[in-house]
């Protein structure tokens, strides 16, 4: 577990993906794999680092909702295609590469695997909320 940890607190403290952009990928990931307490704590997370509350439930649809930026739009279909086959499209991976270096895009792989791993972990393991958390993904 504690090797683990140094990974984490790579992916969440020390990753050159932005923090918006990078709760944008775990709170997507978080939604896919259906991790209750990964998305409640990481609304909270998300929105100290400059989520609104519409961009958050716009992230229950993904990417097809309106209202996202391209970059938004990549991210969240990176996402996507990671959790359902386990790599991003090249056409993603291109459009990514415009707004991205190659350290960030790796940075990118490795949050998404990093928060389907949490995910899993929490899901399975029947993490329950902390006490103030928001219930359920429907009171969002």
């Amino acid at each position: 577990m504690r090797r683990w940890l140094v990974f984490g607190n790579h992916v969440l403290f020390k990753s050159t993906v932005p923090a918006r952009e990078r709760e944008l990928l775990i709170l997507r990931i978080g939604w896919l794999c259906e991790a209750e307490y990964e998305w409640a704590q990481h609304v909270r997370i998300g929105k100290q680092s400059g989520l609104t509350d519409d961009e958050v439930h716009r992230i229950k649809v993904g990417p097809t909702a309106k209202g996202w930026s391209e970059r938004d739009v990549l991210l969240l279909r990176a996402t996507d295609e990671l959790h359902k086959h386990a790599c991003i499209s090249d056409a993603t991976w291109q459009g990514l590469s415009k707004y991205y270096n190659v350290q960030q895009l790796i940075d990118i792989v490795f949050a998404v695997g990093q928060y389907t791993l949490v995910s899993m972990a929490l899901n399975t393991l029947g993490v329950q909320l902390d006490p103030g958390l928001t219930t359920t993904f429907e009171n969002t």
